[in-house]
């Protein structure tokens, strides 16, 4: 059985995905998003943006794919450069706002749990904590 190293690579990047995708799978699971705070949803928001955006640009590395790859004697290393230089792509991206999905998906989620602003606020009071709106007045 021949084992290229093209095929070892694809085989390494389904599963780092596979295993992101399942470390944010088990972080939502078990919690009540209900008494999380703002900053906390916001932030769930924003790994499931880079996320999605770090798969979209692999799979558009992926058309783009030259002949020569495939005999790089330091194929694997090219390989890590590129995955991580995606992820602090996708994590800049998501940084700076730039596709507004987290925010969309946050106002949602607010939006299906009934949590409402005044709601929040007493929350933080509550804990002691400081909300972003407090901190504007």
């Amino acid at each position: 059985m021949d084992i290229s190293s093209s095929s070892l690579n694809e085989y390494y990047a389904q599963f780092a995905a596979s295993q992101k995708s399942s470390n944010l799978s088990s972080k939502l699971s078990g919690t009540d998003a209900s008494k999380a705070s703002d900053d906390e949803l916001m932030e769930v928001c924003k790994e499931f943006e880079s996320y999605l955006l770090e798969q979209v640009y692999k799979n558009m590395l992926k058309t783009t794919k030259l002949e020569d790859d495939d005999e790089d004697p330091n194929g694997q290393l090219v390989d890590f450069f590129k995955d991580q230089t995606i992820q602090e792509i996708s994590k800049m991206s998501t940084d700076q706002n730039s596709v507004g999905l987290a925010q969309m998906l946050y106002d949602q989620m607010k939006i299906n749990m009934g949590i409402t602003s005044e709601e929040i606020e007493q929350k933080a009071a509550e804990s002691g904590a400081v909300t972003p709106e407090q901190t504007d007045r």
